[in-house]
């Protein structure tokens, strides 16, 4: 049973006659948890893509930068960042006080690498780990 694939992705799948493929790719490419080289590749970005949700439903994404490591990996599941709102608009934020699921971009342009991230995100204030 895949994590990953719902039966409309498995209906594509199946008609263009990749889902052996796409089993591999789930089978070698999905992790529940951040390992020592998702780490170091999340740490060394200065910058990844953030998709939220709006207040009507609509997909957005926002990039989102910093100096290099400025996305800490707190544990095996928790990635923690700031927010620099600097337009004072806060979408991204406010889409996630409504709705808190989330998708992360981690792109190196230097190199052929990517890492998605899906989860569930909260804002705080005062985390100890942004000080």
């Amino acid at each position: 049973m895949s994590k990953l694939y719902g039966e409309q992705h498995r209906a594509l799948q199946e008609m263009f006659g990749t889902r052996d493929m796409a089993d591999r790719l789930e089978q070698i490419a999905c992790r529940t948890e951040f390992d020592e080289q998702a780490k170091g590749f999340i740490e060394a970005m200065d910058m990844f893509f953030l998709a939220t949700v709006d207040h009507e439903g609509r997909p957005t994404v926002s990039y989102t930068g910093g100096d290099p490591g400025f996305v800490k990996v707190a544990d095996s599941t928790t990635l923690v960042f700031p927010s620099y709102d600097g337009n004072g608009m806060f979408l991204s934020m406010g889409n996630v006080v409504q709705h808190a699921q989330v998708g992360m971009l981690f792109i190196s342009f230097e190199r052929p690498d990517r890492l998605r991230v899906q989860g569930t995100a909260s804002i705080s204030r005062h985390d100890p780990m942004m000080s």
